[in-house]
């Protein structure tokens, strides 16, 4: 594809990585029928050719991009099924970051939308504010009936209310936990912001696993978020400033006793850890290279199980695991078979349904500001899933699992049955009588 940025244009880091992604676009279009929104709403604009056309536009262009503009790229859910499609290679990742960066910095959106991008980048990323929060939205929920259906604002308050869990897990500290038998290895497990608030529980599932495999695990004190829900809404300084703060954390593990590798069981966080280098590439020396040193040892948890040799210690039951590929993780991140292989290993059948490429409409705050596209690929998704008749359906991303939770089959994180097939407790929700 052809651009005209300026020389002064280019001087822009973001500008010059926008139009070395945008020249690797050769039009062809095979992007589109992988697109989720494409696939659902049949729109050019709503599929990765059309909205590389319009970023390319808005970015040429510079200042404020119009509301039609705003419109097709927050539709976009960064899936990035379509990086998996492209025979040409297009990073569309790094450039829809830019993009939504510039229309962050540039675009005047309405009051209400303004206020929830905020409210959504300061709650979800402090754990203790998010708990906080949740308590409120149960108390809030009763009054749910009584808010208008009609309108973007009050579908986005029912979607954030909807979301609300019924009880809150007690918090899982910040500890070292020492490798059961003689050490193997020393990780460093990212606890994770969303998913220690909403389900602790799979990180003491990744933790009991690791430990009993002779692994010692670090949970940082000072690790926090990792910067990727503010990340994908364009808020860089937030991102920057919270992906900063969890390098220095890890960096002391790795100055200290060392790590051998960092351990993500939120894959929604792996792929923008995994991407720290390109965040930080401009940055002065020791913080770039720092960044390059955690995201070349950032790895999801299946593949540090794939890699490392992951044994069950029981028989498992005659249960049918239907495998939910997070696109954070397939996509994004590349792992497609181990998480699979694992779950054969642990002698389950595993069966996958046919859209597995397609995204479940959860996509990090994607669920909450764009409530109606997002049910509508969860409903999908469901049925797709029901059809395999499965016992139990695994997926490795939080935001996954709130967004198939509660839909008739259990949904567990993957990790939770590998924990169980290895000396751990069952999961919650599964059926004991398949045990």
């Amino acid at each position: 594809m052809q651009t005209h940025f300026s020389p002064a244009q280019l001087a822009d880091p973001d500008i010059a990585a926008s139009d070395q992604v945008l020249r690797t676009c050769v039009h062809c279009g095979f992007c589109t029928a992988t697109c989720p929104t494409f696939v659902l709403l049949g729109d050019e604009l709503d599929s990765p050719r059309g909205r590389i056309y319009l970023m390319k536009q808005m970015l040429e262009d510079g200042g404020a991009p119009s509301a039609a503009v705003v419109k097709h790229v927050d539709r976009c859910l960064s899936c990035l099924s379509c990086m998996t499609t492209c025979p040409s290679g297009v990073n569309y990742m790094h450039l829809v970051d830019n993009a939504r960066r510039h229309i962050e910095d540039n675009f005047a959106r309405p009051w209400h939308d303004r206020a929830l991008r905020a409210v959504l980048a300061f709650v979800l990323t402090r754990p203790a504010v998010f708990r906080v929060s949740l308590r409120l939205a149960r108390i809030a929920r009763y009054l749910d009936f009584v808010l208008p259906r009609k309108g973007v604002f009050f579908a986005r308050v029912h979607a954030l209310l909807a979301l609300a869990p019924g009880t809150i897990p007690p918090a899982l500290p910040a500890a070292t936990h020492a490798a059961i038998g003689p050490r193997r290895a020393r990780v460093a497990l990212l606890a994770g912001c969303a998913q220690g608030v909403l389900a602790p529980h799979i990180t003491r599932a990744t933790i009991g696993l690791l430990t009993r495999m002779g692994v010692e695990v670090v949970v940082a004190p000072a690790q926090t978020c990792c910067g990727a829900l503010p990340h994908h809404m364009g808020k860089q300084v937030r991102a920057r400033a919270l992906a900063e703060q969890s390098i220095a954390a890890w960096y002391r593990e790795i100055s200290g006793a060392g790590l051998d590798a960092i351990i993500i069981d939120t894959s929604g966080c792996g792929t923008t850890i995994k991407d720290y280098g390109h965040m930080f590439r401009e940055s002065p020396t020791p913080l770039r290279e720092q960044a390059e040193t955690i995201a070349g040892l950032a790895q999801d948890i299946t593949e540090f199980l794939d890699h490392f040799g992951y044994t069950p210690t029981r028989t498992a039951p005659p249960m049918r695991v239907a495998y939910h590929a997070a696109c954070s993780l397939q996509h994004g991140q590349g792992v497609v078979d181990a998480p699979k292989k694992l779950l054969y290993a642990a002698g389950f059948t595993v069966v996958t349904p046919r859209d597995a490429h397609l995204c479940c409409g959860s996509a990090g705050t994607y669920n909450m500001l764009q409530p109606e596209i997002s049910a509508q690929l969860r409903d999908r998704k469901v049925e797709t899933l029901a059809a395999l008749a499965p016992d139990v359906i695994a997926t490795g991303n939080i935001g996954c699992l709130t967004q198939l939770g509660g839909r008739g089959i259990p949904a567990v994180h993957t990790v939770e049955l590998l924990n169980w097939m290895a000396g751990g407790e069952m999961p919650a929700g599964v059926d004991a009588g398949k045990g």
